[in-house]
């Protein structure tokens, strides 16, 4: 194959990247390491040096990515949340000094003057921004892209440790206080025990499980998983107290009741920083959070400010990864796991070994590519490391304990020896198998198409599908429309009413939202929450299939790798042909509900939009009354808006209403609505 030209690779890393911060900052299920990202992002940033003529001011190098969800209220920073850049070695800690004192060469006494530093943990949670007003907090807002974030102001007053008012008689008039929502080792092991009893997965790691829960629409939700959060930095900041050290804030954060970081070091000059940061790597498996690096700021304010940031990055604070804990093992065997989009995933079987608190006995291969790359092959002696962010993962071979006789890895080989009709698109990294070829791929899907969050099928469970499947009556979703009662008798586990009962579940779902037969087909990066916006947005299935990229983009939250995956699968032949089968064999509702007709249907033809927090109604709670009623919720506000609900901390859709015109209402008007017949 011919090479890369410049320009083809940075287009090709840019989307690669950008997949990646997807699967971090918004799905939380990271499919790269740190460092593994870190490096993709280095080969991008001096691709682009070296080409300045191909850069780009969207380019990942700039941009801090971007969290946000269309179900959550956005909300400005008044000053922007940065973020940090990375090192994972003391030799480039000391080069961010030299850079730091050649910045700062004019405004020190002396050229060679060691710089003051303050060194904290590095918690791995989400990033959030809390503003206190007058000493009560009024607004939690998640990073996002940096400029405007997510209002999960009321999941984060379900944290027990965040106090809903500063202990001091003379607040600033404004605040906005920075930190880190996590969930401690604890409380993840707590919620895995409790779901492994359940019967139900496991979650991958705490970061994750944080990120997801503080973005429920559910506060009563969240506050069945034990959150915490960690507070260290600021915003902005309207009226007294002063300060001029970094500090200082922390000591100030503590005096008015707020959860800071156990321990800091306050030291001058770099080698000070780094034995700190040596120090900290040692105590930081006595912490009760996940720790997986240190945060190295300038300690003097007034220098913070002449050093200034970059459109990404601070350039007076850098993090320094610790690097994850491995362990040595071998490899005793490379199995291929299905995902539910049909992808194929090496997973390395390995002899046990402890690491890091646990027993591992298998780890990530990720793909074809990486296996070649490192040469890994059964029955070698491999590194596993087992870093916070993802599962354990084969990061290199230690070539001089391969035993004789080896051979390298023939993926195509293993993929046919498996059973597996697969192949791999040219450009792509992942094999991926063909729904009609596969078995396996077969009843994953089917498993995704009756659960709780899509088609949510009583009775569908997964040993009923692999005997359906088994008996050669289900192949497909639209199978599942076909099946009689008289089919169902006699198959283990099946007898006349549980036969009945399945078959009435099934048509009881034919009338399912269209949200969820969205969800239920299996478009990949379309959640539950995307299927709703696309409902909301659509209104009809025909509509969304023939939406364009462009159409797609431009609903908030739908990005241009969500954009691409929906096009693409709607314009896949065999994905139209298994949907326009599923259609004509279930018959299902295909538009999203409207306003029942009649008296009943109070709020017909009503477009609300909710802002705050109200006082006993969740936003999804509010959310399902009214559209119960015939209204529509809309997650913005318009000429065509016609109430503004607007509880505790409403924000700029208030704002709007009010500029606009638009009648804003509380939580206990739309009560009153809710029960009234509309021309009453």
């Amino acid at each position: 194959m011919p090479a890369e030209s410049p320009a083809e690779r940075i287009t090709r890393l840019r989307r690669e990247i950008e997949r990646h911060e997807y699967l971090y900052r918004v799905e939380n299920r990271p499919e790269i390491s740190d460092p593994a990202f870190d490096a993709l992002l280095r080969e991008l940033r001096e691709l682009e040096e070296a080409h300045p003529e191909l850069s780009a001011a969207d380019s990942p190098t700039r941009t801090v990515g971007d969290d946000r969800l269309a179900a959550f209220e956005t909300v400005r920073h008044r000053q922007p949340m940065a973020s940090l850049d990375n090192t994972y070695n003391e030799g480039e800690l000391i080069e961010f000094d030299r850079r730091l004192r050649r910045a700062l060469a004019d405004d020190l006494p002396a050229a060679d003057e060691a710089l003051p530093y303050v060194i904290e943990p590095k918690i791995d949670g989400l990033a959030i921004s809390l503003t206190y007003e007058k000493g009560r907090l009024t607004r939690a807002v998640t990073r996002g892209n940096g400029v405007e974030g997510d209002d999960v102001t009321a999941n984060a007053r379900t944290i027990r440790t965040l106090p809903d008012c500063l202990l001091t008689d003379d607040p600033p008039d404004l605040i906005e206080i920075r930190g880190e929502i996590y969930m401690t080792l604890a409380e993840f092991e707590r919620i895995n025990t409790a779901r492994a009893a359940a019967g139900e997965p496991a979650f991958m790691n705490p970061r994750n499980l944080a990120a997801g829960t503080i973005k429920q629409l559910d506060p009563k939700v969240v506050a069945q998983r034990r959150l915490e959060i960690v507070v260290y930095g600021r915003g902005a900041q309207e009226g007294p107290p002063t300060f001029s050290r970094q500090n200082q804030i922390h000591e100030q954060y503590a005096r008015w009741g707020l959860p800071t970081v156990e321990k800091i070091w306050t030291v001058t000059g770099i080698e000070a920083a780094c034995a700190a940061v040596r120090e900290l790597d040692e105590l930081r498996t006595r912490f009760a959070y996940p720790t997986d690096g240190a945060v190295i700021k300038l300690n003097d304010l007034r220098l913070q400010e002449i050093a200034g940031s970059t459109s990404k990055a601070p350039r007076w604070a850098i993090s320094y990864k610790f690097a994850a804990e491995q362990g040595t093992t071998r490899l005793r065997r490379i199995n291929l796991q299905l995902g539910r989009t049909g992808v194929l995933t090496p997973v390395a079987e390995l002899e046990p070994v402890l690491i890091a608190g646990s027993t591992v006995s298998r780890a990530t291969l990720h793909n074809e590519d990486e296996i070649r790359r490192k040469d890994i092959r059964e029955g070698d002696t491999v590194i596993v490391e087992k870093a916070g962010e993802i599962i354990p993962a084969v990061v290199a071979v230690v070539p001089e304990k391969r035993p004789p006789g080896t051979q390298p890895f023939d993926f195509p080989a293993r993929v046919r020896e498996a059973g597996f009709e697969a192949e791999r698109a040219p450009g792509q990294a992942a094999w991926r198998v063909r729904s009609s070829d596969s078995p396996e791929l077969i009843h994953r899907q089917l498993q995704h198409f009756a659960s709780r969050t899509a088609m949510d099928i009583d009775g569908l469970g997964t040993e009923i599908i692999k005997q359906l499947i088994a008996a050669g009556l289900l192949r497909e979703p639209a199978d599942l429309y076909r099946l009689t009662v008289d089919d169902l008798i006699g198959l283990e586990r099946f007898a006349r009413k549980s036969a009945e009962n399945l078959v009435a579940a099934l048509a009881k779902s034919r009338e399912n939202d269209l949200w969820r037969l969205i969800h239920a087909i299996g478009i990949p990066h379309v959640g539950a929450q995307s299927a709703k916006d696309l409902a909301r947005h659509f209104r009809t299935l025909d509509a969304l299939r023939s939406a364009s990229a462009g159409d797609l983009e431009n609903i908030d939250g739908v990005g241009g790798i969500m954009a691409a995956a929906i096009r693409g699968f709607f314009d896949d032949a065999e994905h139209a042909a298994r949907l326009d089968r599923l259609l004509e064999a279930a018959q299902p509702n295909t538009t999203a509900l409207e306003a029942p007709p009649g008296d009943n249907a109070a709020l017909a033809g009503r477009t609300f939009v909710l802002t705050g927090t109200l006082p006993t109604l969740s936003r999804e709670e509010a959310k399902a009354r009214i559209e119960a009623a015939g209204g529509k919720c809309s997650g913005s506000v318009s000429k065509k808006t016609d109430f503004v609900v607007a509880g505790e901390a409403a924000g700029s859709k208030l704002e709007k209403a009010q500029a606009l015109g638009i009648r804003v209402i509380d939580e206990q008007a739309l009560l009153k609505m809710l029960e009234s017949a509309p021309n009453a």
